[in-house]
């Protein structure tokens, strides 16, 4: 039996120099890590995470990066930067087994790059934004059509990605497909299942509901829908990040995990039988962290184990460290001390300014000084029998 598997990203980003790196599952249920410590690692499936073996080197010499060039008296050299875009955005398309990362290059802002998890390659894909802001939005990748719903500016865009798996000449296009019905200062919280959109933290929905947009209709539900715990209570309704669970049949997501910014817990949510689970909060409590495949604000890896179904099991799982990445890249000795942490699987480039947080997106620690920012990624995936849920502190 395969069983979901969470992980979290978090990193720091200095005032003069911001990089945010990102981390992804494959479909092999590799845990992919781009742009840590300047490079990419694959640090295998779960049971290898704790192994003594470092995480595999798969930089590639296409990936995005930033060319420099020093002179020398008789040469020229060159460094790469890689990722070095402040709100780099990481998504799985279990079709294609390709990583899509939005943001990922400075250079070229609005290009999305692809990695093709088969070929090990990157490619870039010239992408038109229209009036779509990628300083500000919330988006997921939507498991059947492998389109892209994005919430930017109130408006709801989307970006047909059709089953690329790596760059062809012809550009993409944002369409901005209607006005979403939430006030102008919403910040998104989407996660994706049952290839329905759930937005949480939205403004007169209760705590424990989430308003729903069907995708094959192209549908704004007009009632939310309730997700209580088995004790009756509910998961906060406050800003926080999220990720859905990928299946190992690639059917469609049934679970998303929501970490809210008071790290109360790790929520599961189960839109097929409507209830949440609450299971233990990640235990570096850092305000800007996305949630996938993940990592700490200090360059730090963690899981925390999760099988699908077992409630006693589940709730006395605790996060551990992805100990082959951190022999392979180890982590700053910078802590931090936020309050507040975001995540993605969904992914959001926004972060409310009550919670004194910089954009950041799916991202890592990079080889530079950084100041708080902070991304964590959630991905739940079947790995042989159990799930997990990773965290990098």
């Amino acid at each position: 039996m395969f069983l979901p598997t969470l992980v979290s990203l978090l990193f720091f980003s200095s005032a003069t120099v911001r990089a945010s790196p990102c981390v992804a599952f494959d479909t092999n249920w590799n845990l992919l890590a781009f742009g840590l410590n300047g490079k990419d690692w694959n640090a295998g499936t779960q049971d290898t995470w704790s192994s003594s073996t470092t995480a595999t080197d798969i930089t590639a010499s296409d990936r995005p990066s930033v060319l420099y060039f020093f002179a020398y008296p008789l040469c020229l050299r060159s460094l790469h930067r890689p990722f070095d875009a402040a709100n780099t955005t990481c998504y799985l398309s279990q079709y294609a087994n390709a990583i899509y990362a939005i943001n990922a290059d400075s250079k070229n802002p609005s290009s999305l790059y692809i990695y093709d998890a088969t070929a090990k390659s990157w490619s870039m894909q010239t992408v038109d934004a229209g009036s779509f802001d990628y300083t500000s939005f919330g988006a997921i990748l939507d498991h059947d059509t492998n389109v892209f719903y994005a919430l930017s500016q109130g408006n709801l865009f989307s970006l047909d990605m059709g089953l690329l798996k790596a760059a062809n000449s012809t550009p993409l296009n944002w369409l901005n497909d209607e006005q979403a019905p939430y006030p102008s200062g919403y910040i998104p919280v989407m996660a994706l299942a049952q290839n329905h959109i759930h937005f949480l933290d939205v403004p007169d929905v209760p705590a424990g509901s989430a308003d729903i947009f069907v995708i094959h209709y192209s549908y704004f539900q007009p009632q939310a829908q309730a997700y209580p715990l088995s004790n009756g209570s509910a998961f906060p309704a406050t800003y926080g990040q999220v990720t859905s669970f990928f299946q190992a049949d690639n059917t469609v997501q049934q679970e998303f995990a929501f970490i809210p910014t008071d790290f109360s817990a790790t929520y599961i949510i189960n839109v097929e039988t409507n209830t949440t689970q609450a299971l233990a909060a990640p235990t570096t409590k850092d305000s800007k962290a996305t949630y996938f495949a993940g990592l700490a604000s200090n360059g730090a890896v963690s899981y925390l184990p999760y099988l699908e179904g077992n409630t006693s099991t589940n709730a006395a799982a605790t996060w551990a460290s992805v100990s082959n990445l951190a022999s392979a890249a180890p982590p700053s000795s910078s802590s931090t001390s936020g309050s507040n942490s975001s995540a993605s699987g969904s992914q959001s480039a926004t972060s409310p300014s009550s919670t004194n947080s910089t954009a950041s997106g799916a991202a890592v620690g990079a080889s530079i000084q950084y100041s708080i920012l902070i991304a964590c990624v959630l991905c739940v995936v079947r790995v042989r029998s159990i799930n997990t849920i990773l965290c990098s502190q």
